[in-house]
């Protein structure tokens, strides 16, 4: 049996009625949709009720789609070939509105009868005083029991090209009408009774059949819900499974005393009070480096938050138990900064730092590879050379990974690769992740978060501008230049773009030119498609304040550090993500100045965008920033989540479904309790489906 619906569930789709070789091709390319199997779990994103009829005097704008009941008359075809169209009055005892077609119209011309009842199903869009439904579907009336116009209609994705060959939604309809009767008495369930009874969650033969053609409301909520738990709880406990392996099978690096390096810093060196949140992190790292199991921690933390302070310390532990300590970082400006930030707080202890990148010179290289040899250079901080095979560790202890986002599986583990046990992973990110797509993309990490700005620091003052206002903030930038500060203006393109209405970089930097004239003032540009040594020339001219101002692309997102730099202004930030948004607002406010975000955009606004400045100006808060993103957005390509595959979710709404994702978290880790390793008789069916789920898959929040 068990072979029958392996076979079945893996028919290649251009086997199932309605569908060929042609068809099939385009499946596999538009939709990934190759077997039985992968059309069955192709679920609708929507359904639109076909149990009531609406009459032509209850049309309003607002309506989604209407089901209408009634005669056609008066068929009209209009205008050239090119640019031709069809209409048709449709009439019930109400009322009538026009039916428009633009296209595939020459075969309905002779197929309508002024003598019979129609219904009409589309969406009314208001022409002039009255409304017209564009491409409507149309059947003739043939009682209520008429098949697939009562009740719940399934709204399936669909693309141009697939829509060229006759699969829109009606047509991918038709196909699951085909699979259902095929496939129906062979979808194997894949939750254990232990789990389905107690939940009391319909079966997945049910709940198949419910999600496609719902039988009504009731019965669709059943389905969905346990199509959505059950997605979930196989991630959750893939998730966990993987951090349970980890944990059995990897010793760890013993941190056993706390010496003289972290308690010379903390007493002597350490010129502020740390906030309660960095304790409980530096406690939680404590805990981790004594346990004899490899530490893999996620610091999250707001810009600005300290992560830099942990980090440093948590080096110290490393050095205090005779271990070297490494920080890699995405750029070389990043690395510089983390170098000059680190050598800054650590220039009366004694500890031997290096800076290694792809311009460090060959002669100074040689030198740093021979003493990171030797153990000489304890604390080495650089970009991706650090994982070439010539850089060679005598111990290392601890690697500090900075927006680890931006690197490579492969990458990050060719670095503790280098050492015989594998050192303790500190990943950090400014990026706050909501809570929800936390426990999604770093279910299998421990996660420490700083959630508050160290004593002094002034929140960022975020206001919104229209461009008409420009005069005003430019006199603003100045009255801030005079006072010794600096400004970062940022543009989303470098060049003109027609589809786009964006200021563009370049007329940017003239216009800002124009108004902040040499020699009194001097500005800086930078932007992705500059050389690299330009670049950084650039950016050390605005870091040593030899420039007041910056006009950049968004390549300044992250990496440059700044105190002077008062003023944020963002062109078109309409434009951007909340999250960026927030990034880019994370460059200023670094010093003890009140600093300044000042967004500008056109006076016609989306209520998305609209929602976003709003939020903006209202908060500084970065992990509610992240969570109003999520919802507006959906995970999207947060964190790089679109590449990772990890999201690549059929039903189940990280954004909308938090409730049952924290549910199915805990049903997962419940189950893990009960039976670690997955052996238990009456679970295998979730081993099975796990190997079916996962077999292919890499997750890219795993560090080791």
């Amino acid at each position: 049996m068990n072979r029958e619906r392996t076979h079945i569930l893996d028919t290649p789709v251009e086997f199932l009625k309605g569908v060929g070789p042609k068809r099939a091709e385009l499946l596999r390319r538009e939709l990934g949709i190759s077997s039985f199997g992968d059309l069955l779990e192709f679920y609708p994103f929507r359904y639109v009720d076909r149990s009531k009829y609406y009459t032509v005097s209850q049309i309003r704008g607002d309506m989604p789609y209407v089901q209408l009941r009634g005669r056609i008359s008066g068929i009209t075809l209009h205008g050239k070939p090119r640019t031709s169209r069809m209409t048709a009055t449709f009439s019930d005892d109400t009322g009538s509105i026009d039916l428009v077609w633009f296209r595939g119209f020459k075969w309905l011309k002779d197929k309508f009868r002024e003598d019979k009842e129609y219904v009409v199903f589309g969406k009314p869009v208001p022409f002039g005083r009255s409304y017209n439904i564009a491409h409507p579907e149309i059947e003739p009336y043939e009682g209520k029991a008429m098949a697939g116009t009562t009740g719940l209609q399934p709204v399936y994705n669909s693309t141009e090209k697939l829509k060229s060959k006759g699969l829109d939604s009606r047509g991918t309809g038709k196909l699951m009408k085909n699979l259902l009767p095929l496939v129906s008495e062979h979808i194997p369930e894949t939750l254990p009774k232990g789990i389905t009874g107690p939940l009391k969650l319909v079966d997945r033969q049910e709940a198949m059949q419910s999600i496609h053609f719902p039988s009504d409301n009731a019965m669709l909520q059943k389905a969905r819900a346990r199509l959505k738990f059950e997605e979930l709880f196989y991630l959750q406990l893939n998730l966990m499974r993987h951090r349970l392996l980890r944990r059995e099978k990897s010793h760890g690096l013993v941190f056993s005393k706390i010496g003289d390096c972290f308690n010379g810093f903390y007493q002597e060196s350490l010129s502020f009070e740390l906030t309660k949140a960095q304790k409980r992190v530096l406690k939680e790292i404590r805990r981790d480096t004594l346990s004899g199991k490899q530490m893999n921690r996620l610091l999250q933390g707001d810009v600005g938050s300290g992560k830099t302070v942990v980090a440093v310390m948590s080096m110290l532990m490393a050095l205090d138990n005779g271990f070297q300590a490494s920080i890699m970082a995405p750029t070389e400006i990043l690395a510089f900064q983390h170098f000059e930030s680190v050598s800054s707080m650590l220039k009366d202890s004694g500890v031997e730092i290096a800076l290694l990148t792809g311009s460090t010179k060959p002669a100074d290289r040689k030198r740093i590879l021979d003493c990171l040899k030797n153990g000489s250079i304890q604390i080495i901080i650089g970009t991706h050379a650090l994982i070439e095979d010539m850089v060679l560790f005598e111990r290392l202890g601890l690697v500090v990974i900075d927006e680890q986002h931006r690197f490579g599986v492969a990458q990050r583990a060719k670095l503790w690769s280098k050492s015989h046990t594998p050192p303790h992973v500190l990943v950090m990110t400014a990026t706050p992740i909501p809570r929800t797509l936390a426990m999604t993309l770093y279910g299998d990490l421990d996660v420490s978060v700083i959630d508050e700005l160290p004593p002094g620091r002034k929140p960022v003052k975020t206001i919104h501008q229209y461009d008409s206002n420009r005069l005003k903030v430019f006199g603003f930038m100045r009255k801030q230049i005079e006072e010794g500060r600096q400004v970062y203006v940022v543009y989303p393109l470098i060049q003109e773009s027609e589809k786009l209405d964006l200021k563009d970089l370049t007329d940017g930097y003239e216009s800002i030119v124009r108004e902040f004239p040499p020699p009194r003032y001097n500005v800086s540009i930078v932007h992705g498609k500059m050389k690299p040594a330009d670049k950084d020339y650039e950016m050390q001219r605005f870091l040593r304040g030899e420039t007041n101002i910056m006009v950049a692309t968004t390549v300044i997102e992250v990496g440059i550090d700044v105190p002077n730099a008062s003023v944020m202004v963002i062109e078109s930030a309409e434009r951007f993500g909340l999250s960026q948004l927030h990034q880019l607002r994370g460059r200023v406010g670094r010093g003890s100045e009140q600093s300044y975000c000042i967004l500008m955009s056109k006076y016609e606004l989306s209520a998305d965008a609209r929602k976003r400045l709003e939020v903006m100006v209202q908060s500084n808060d970065g992990f509610r920033i992240a969570e109003t993103d999520l919802r507006l957005r959906g995970p999207g390509d947060i964190q790089g989540t679109r590449q990772s595959g990890i999201l690549d979710l059929k039903i189940a709404d990280i954004a909308q479904d938090s409730q049952i994702l924290k549910f199915a978290r805990a049903q997962a880790r419940d189950f893990l309790e009960d039976d670690p390793h997955i052996e238990k008789p009456e679970n295998r069916v979730v081993r099975k489906r796990l190997r079916e789920l996962f077999r292919d898959k890499l997750f890219w929040s795993r560090i080791s």
